[in-house]
């Protein structure tokens, strides 16, 4: 079992920066994949982005490719979402989630065995 603790989160103004992180623990050698999700108040939760953690192979949502980038740190075990030019779109609760299975896809909340918390990004107009 892989356990996931996200931090970073924060409120900011259109136009600006954040880099969320997502620190994993347990059993990490069995990663195959993790991502982020997001979910804003009164909507579903959707995907972010992803990356394979052997090949470091990454996959953006439409909405936020060219904006955020997904990257990890093997040696930390630890995945990161840098985003510019945010957008009060982009206000919702982020998840960061852990697959240790092998799979096609990971765009999928069903792709992920292990989640966290969640920390709260918020943009200001």
């Amino acid at each position: 079992q892989v356990q996931v603790v996200e931090s970073g989160g924060g409120l900011v103004q259109a136009g600006g920066s954040l880099r969320l992180s997502c620190a994993a623990s347990g059993r990490t050698g069995s990663t195959t994949a993790m991502g982020w999700f997001r979910q804003a108040p009164g909507l579903e939760r959707e995907f972010v982005a992803r990356i394979r953690w052997n090949t470091g192979s990454t996959v953006h949502a439409d909405s936020v490719r060219g904006r955020f980038a997904i990257s990890r740190d093997i040696a930390k075990n630890t995945v990161y979402l840098q985003m510019n030019d945010l957008k009060p779109e982009d206000t919702a609760v982020y998840y960061c989630a852990v697959s240790t299975r092998f799979l096609a896809t990971y765009n999928s909340l069903a792709a992920y065995n292990g989640w966290g918390q969640g920390t709260q990004v918020t943009v200001s107009p």
